[in-house]
């Protein structure tokens, strides 16, 4: 395909601090945010996956809240007591590091 385009146009990926101004909105837009433990486990996870073949940049990030989210809404869902607003918002450190980023064994064993 680059013999066929003359011109062509580099773009460097973002860092870990841009790429969480990527999410932070789109977490803020849907009513949620990450507690004080979350934040630093989710710039790991953002490190780990620009690491990874087929990393997409902004857009390999625009699904990881979801799956965030879906987490943390498994967590809540086993909960008996009455869950708060707060605790309805709030993504904890415990709802990312399901995300297969962190698993360094890719086979899974």
């Amino acid at each position: 395909m680059a013999s066929r385009i003359a011109h062509q146009i580099d773009f460097p990926d973002y860092s870990e601090a841009e790429l969480m101004q990527v999410a932070q909105p789109m977490l803020t837009q849907l009513n949620y945010r990450f507690d004080e433990a979350a934040e630093p486990v989710f710039t790991r996870c953002l490190s780990l996956r620009r690491q990874q073949p087929h990393f997409a940049n902004a857009r390999s990030i625009r699904n990881a809240p979801d799956r965030i989210r879906l987490r943390h809404t498994t967590r809540l869902f086993g909960s008996t007591e009455a869950l708060s607003r707060e605790q309805l918002a709030t993504l904890r450190a415990e709802d990312i590091p399901a995300s297969r980023v962190f698993n360094t064994n890719p086979k899974g064993i």
